[in-house]
């Protein structure tokens, strides 16, 4: 009788399971294609603007205060919650209102990408990409009256139907999507979906004639084990880091001095223009909008592009962004990142002496993941965008930019799930805004036991020597 009644369970939950199975891969397949439809919308609309800029008597960043001030007036108007990078709001929104957000959000923010970066705005598409897929699909979860547990999984597969058809890496861009929610955290039951919905947004995108750049940096591995290279990957994953945290610093701080400044904000968005294109005439217009190709030069094979680069590109790129956000812009930061990454790695591969596209590559993804808490995604990305040998080497450099960052990222919305270390004391599943944090001695005192025993042993080999 028992094993007649496990049979029958064991049935009932197979069939509950292939049921379910079944309905999120149709649902996310649709959620992916819609989402990949409007976003190649957006990306060839962002393509025809920016090779409209020619079309101007004049440079097209003095288009830029106008641009800037229509942004900030339209966001305001119609929809709020369009406001900045956009992957934070989604964020917000599934965290703390069920996934809801409003479909005013798609016009808007497409309209208002595209306004900035063909003026200029040092911003990204990805953020945007992003925030379509999630307000196409909560719409959708709307009228349908999904549960507010089933909607919130529909946005997640339409934030990641968003960047994978925006990144070109659909699995990457699929479990970016999943992994920004939570800092070590993955929803499991999820993934599935996500990854559906990634490819199918990917796959429409490539039918619609939208194409993606892949790089090979001509780096090729035996797998010997080279203490050299190992080293300078490591060193490497320690500055990727640092630099990470210079970016989320530059955006908070810029962020909130602008913010402070008591002043109508169209005036105000109106006036940051004028600054950025007085900086813009100072020290060039290499820092200004998407930057796609510096990002090409910065991995590039070729010995007389890729050191072309000057050391600061990274460091000026930052303010830029920073700027262009604080001041109303409206786009993405990972794109930014990517750019801050390749460059930051163009400079540290020169100072090293090493293979400077390798080092570029590994400053691509080993940024992001600092920044944004996601090392998975970007190791994923590293395979799909470099090739396996770069992976290799990119996953030790991808956890230790990560760790270095500490509990700060460019998305303030994310629940911090893990402590990076055992030294600090932190409350887990609190935001990672409002999270409080101390430091315990234990690791110092533990590092002092350590070096007293090594200096104790250090003076009984040398008494030992004097005997002898």
């Amino acid at each position: 009788m028992n094993n007649e009644t496990n049979i029958q369970q064991h049935l009932a939950e197979q069939t509950i399971m292939f049921a379910s199975i079944t309905k999120w891969i149709f649902l996310s397949s649709l959620i992916g294609a819609l989402v990949g439809v409007v976003v190649s919308l957006f990306l060839k609309l962002l393509t025809y603007c920016e090779n409209s800029r020619s079309l101007l008597p004049f440079d097209y960043y003095y288009t830029l205060p106008f641009a800037l001030a229509i942004t900030v007036f339209v966001v305001k108007k119609f929809a709020p919650s369009a406001q900045g990078h956009g992957t934070e709001k989604v964020i917000e929104a599934i965290h703390k209102n069920s996934g809801k957000i409003n479909v005013s959000v798609v016009p808007t923010k497409l309209f208002a990408t595209v306004l900035t970066i063909f003026a200029g705005g040092s911003v990204g598409k990805e953020g945007p990409g992003a925030q379509i897929g999630a307000s196409l699909a909560s719409f959708i979860a709307m009228k349908l009256r999904f549960s507010a547990r089933d909607r919130k999984k529909i946005v997640i597969c339409g934030i990641s139907a968003g960047f994978a058809s925006v990144f070109g890496t659909p699995l990457a861009g699929a479990i970016f999507g999943v992994e920004i929610l939570i800092v070590g955290g993955l929803m499991y039951d999820i993934l599935l979906p996500s990854i559906v919905a990634g490819f199918s947004a990917f796959f429409v995108a490539k039918m619609l004639g939208i194409s993606y750049t892949y790089f090979n940096i001509a780096f090729y591995s035996n797998f010997d084990f080279n203490y050299v290279l190992i080293s300078k990957v490591i060193i490497a994953g320690i500055f990727f880091g640092l630099v990470a945290d210079f970016i989320i610093t530059a955006l908070s701080t810029f962020h909130k001095y602008i913010s402070a400044i008591k002043m109508n904000y169209i005036l105000k968005a109106f006036l940051g223009g004028i600054f950025i294109v007085v900086l813009t005439l100072v020290v060039g217009e290499h820092y200004l909008g998407i930057g796609f190709q510096t990002i090409k030069d910065a991995l590039s094979t070729d010995k007389m592009i890729n050191e072309n680069i000057p050391w600061y590109t990274f460091v000026l790129k930052t303010i830029f962004t920073s700027l262009t956000l604080s001041f109303g812009g409206s786009g993405g930061v990972i794109t930014p990142i990517f750019y801050v990454g390749a460059t930051s790695g163009n400079f540290f591969g020169y100072l090293v002496d090493g293979y400077i596209p390798l080092f570029a590559a590994l400053g691509f993804v080993s940024v992001l993941a600092g920044t944004t808490s996601a090392p998975i995604a970007a190791m994923i990305m590293s395979v799909e965008l470099f090739g396996m040998d770069v992976g290799h080497y990119a996953a030790i450099s991808i956890i230790i930019a990560f760790l270095m960052t500490g509990h700060r990222s460019v998305f303030p919305s994310q629940v911090l799930s893990m402590k990076k270390s055992e030294a600090i004391n932190v409350k887990l599943g609190d935001d990672i805004e409002n999270t409080q944090m101390t430091y315990t001695t234990r690791f110092f005192i533990n590092i002092q036991r350590i070096f007293n025993l090594i200096v104790k042993k250090n003076l009984k080999n040398t008494e030992d020597n004097k005997n002898k």
